[in-house]
């Protein structure tokens, strides 16, 4: 596996690529999300790959298996191919937002209680809480700092 951060032209099969990985990440983690849920967030997800100020891609050999997105302090975004999930990668992506790039800050969904014992676990701690997501959705959202 490689960590690489995409500079310049984010191409259309890349974002598509990370697009698939986000669907499969959000399926198997974020079990309160409906179909309908699901289908509505992917426009934000796509806008968010292409203006977030760093996109940093986990690939194994060309296949991208993951991705985390900074914008200035905060990790706005890190997801993993399931087959990738407990096996270091977000932990060494967490490590790289911190150290390479400032990062302090990030929001979980609450009812996602994997990433939120995962930023814990990485030093984080809850500061506020949401009761609604960016969408305005009743998906609260925990937001932690280290």
């Amino acid at each position: 596996m490689k960590i690489q951060e995409i500079q310049g032209n984010r191409d259309s099969g890349l974002l598509d690529a990370l697009t698939e990985v986000w669907n499969e990440s959000v399926r198997t983690s974020h079990h309160f999300l409906s179909e309908p849920d699901i289908e509505q967030l992917k426009p934000y997800v796509d806008m968010a790959l292409r203006e977030v100020e760093h996109l940093v891609v986990v690939y194994c050999g060309q296949q991208a298996k993951g991705f985390m997105g900074i914008q200035g302090d905060k990790i706005e975004m890190l997801f993993l191919s399931p087959e990738c999930i407990g096996q270091g990668w977000g932990s060494i992506l967490v490590d790289r937002a911190i150290g390479f790039y400032g990062a302090t800050k990030v929001d979980v969904n609450e009812q996602n209680d994997q990433a939120t014992r995962f930023y814990l676990h990485q030093g984080f701690r809850i500061m506020s809480r949401d009761a609604l997501d960016e969408q305005g959705n009743l998906f609260p959202i925990l937001h932690l700092t280290r």
